[in-house]
């Protein structure tokens, strides 16, 4: 799960934020680690904010044995992260002046909570119960106190432990039933406009749109690429979760094409490609993630911890596993 999440943010990094049409003509179609200019333009995997909030999320499990999210809050604000969003630097900022951590977060339905949410689960997994979902909606809040961005942190969650448990990916619409069943009773009735101009009509919840535009979509047979371009595919949870839901409803029994849609045919594509990797990898394992992309990884969170991210993973299967 883990693994998956960091390989995705790192095949994604260096070509984040292009229209899909314009990387396409950059860079054609993306199947392995671009040239990375803080390694000396090598072609390995380097992180984002997406794998360092993640793997400093489970730094932190393993430091206190569970979520405290306190601690994690002053984690987030004593370290450089890289390609930081403005939810986040929003949050940073109100702590740096002084509010705590229940109050630092900002009203924001960005996807920097959903990014790095997956290892919450970790220290539950012996025995999962009420405080997981907890502890998942604590964790989102720090930086971005809004229902679809806590509801969608519940959600992705609830699927991330239901997707371990199997093996062999679901049927398609199991997807989107699943996020819907999770998050529409915490997103409750709130309100977003899509910035897609496709959809200047709508307002509405995250739940709805799904239900409306995504099933609509996937009855018309659409590619993923076609469908992220139609809806947008930026760092907003409108666009972040549809995108994310239709490419695994495609593709989630291959691995490593779901990445690849996920780094080529969205926006925000570190993040899309990191979520996508984080399900593929609950569901599939380690070993169905590319060996040159695993080996390709160099397992950084900060500037020169080569490594971390696999001591990390090490350390957490000692304890937790």
């Amino acid at each position: 799960m883990m693994l998956g999440l960091a390989v995705g943010d790192a095949l994604g990094a260096t070509s984040e934020g292009l229209p899909p049409h314009k990387r396409f003509e950059r860079f054609g179609e993306i199947r392995d680690y671009l040239p990375h200019r803080w390694a000396g333009n090598r072609p390995v995997g380097l992180p984002t904010d997406d794998t360092q909030m993640a793997f400093w999320t489970l730094e932190r499990a393993l430091e206190d044995g569970r979520l405290l999210p306190e601690r994690l809050a002053k984690c987030f604000v004593s370290r450089r992260i890289f390609g930081i969003g403005n939810s986040v630097r929003g949050f940073v900022s109100n702590a740096r002046v002084g509010l705590p951590w229940q109050e630092a977060g900002v009203e924001s339905a960005g996807n920097g909570a959903l990014m790095r949410i997956a290892p919450v689960l970790i220290p539950h997994l012996r025995e999962p119960g009420p405080d997981l979902w907890a502890d998942a909606a604590l964790a989102g809040m720090i930086t971005h106190n809004d229902a679809a961005s806590i509801s969608a942190c519940v959600a992705w969650v609830s699927i991330l432990w239901r997707l371990l448990g199997m093996r062999r990916a679901p049927e398609p619409g199991w997807w989107l039933e699943a996020y819907v069943d999770a998050a529409r009773e915490i997103e409750g009735p709130t309100l977003y406009r899509t910035r897609s101009p496709h959809f200047g009509h709508y307002e509405g919840s995250v739940c709805d749109f799904l239900e409306q535009e995504v099933a609509r979509i996937a009855a018309e047979g659409r590619s993923a690429r076609e469908a992220c371009d139609h809806w947008y595919s930026g760092a907003y949870l409108l666009e972040t979760v549809p995108s994310v839901i239709y490419i695994l409803m495609l593709h989630a029994d291959d691995p490593e094409e779901a990445i690849v849609r996920a780094v080529n045919d969205t926006w925000d594509n570190d993040t899309c490609a990191a979520v996508v990797g984080s399900a593929v990898g609950a569901l599939h394992g380690r070993e169905a993630i590319p060996a040159r992309w695993r080996s390709g990884l160099l397992g950084r969170t900060r500037e020169s911890d080569d490594g971390r991210v696999f001591d990390l993973l090490a350390a957490a299967r000692k304890r937790f596993g």
